[in-house]
């Protein structure tokens, strides 16, 4: 079964939508925060899931990690058309990438949770990040579903990258008379 462009931007729809839609439930229904762009970093309030696992409300107005959170007027639309010029690229090799099925789920993944990301940053001004995996008193730095959509992405790349046989179809014979 061929899974073409068509098929991983609708991916990425998906992404975005499901993204969206748990960011919707977290902010406005599960932790209410008291002002978006005044709400500390971190807030205060944790709901337990299991022992590894929290939901938190957290904003990141920099970029992964929370690299660059320094919450500058000009950062929102700064990252946003950083992130959409990545998009564009991505969206170029997706159309490229020929018929390599995982290359093209990888992208689709990509770049949902990218715009997904942007989203936020239009709206709120930061990335609401509100899934919090700690062990024996480590936290990972809090994420959300795009988080999570761009990693699964990048990480079926590299895989495809180190683990894809050439086609042997395409390679030319320099063979001289």
């Amino acid at each position: 079964m061929r899974f073409g462009p068509g098929a991983a931007l609708g991916l990425s729809g998906a992404v975005i939508l499901l993204d969206q839609a748990s960011k919707w439930a977290i902010v406005e229904q599960v932790m209410r925060p008291e002002g978006v762009i005044g709400t500390p970093f971190y807030s205060p309030y944790r709901i337990e899931l299991a022992p590894v696992l929290n939901v938190v409300m957290a904003w990141n107005r920099g970029v992964s990690f929370g690299i660059g959170n320094h919450g500058a007027p000009l950062d929102p639309l700064v990252l946003s058309a950083l992130s959409g010029a990545i998009v564009l690229g991505l969206v170029v090799w997706l159309f490229r990438s020929g018929g390599a099925r995982l290359v093209r789920i990888a992208l689709g993944l990509i770049i949902g949770g990218a715009l997904g990301n942007v989203v936020d940053r239009v709206r709120w001004g930061a990335v609401a990040d509100f899934i919090d995996v700690h062990l024996a008193g480590y936290h990972w730095p809090a994420f959300n579903l795009a988080d999570s959509a761009i990693t699964i992405g990048a990480v079926m790349l590299v895989v495809d990258s180190l683990f894809r046989r050439p086609d042997s179809t395409k390679t030319e014979s320099h063979d001289t008379k």
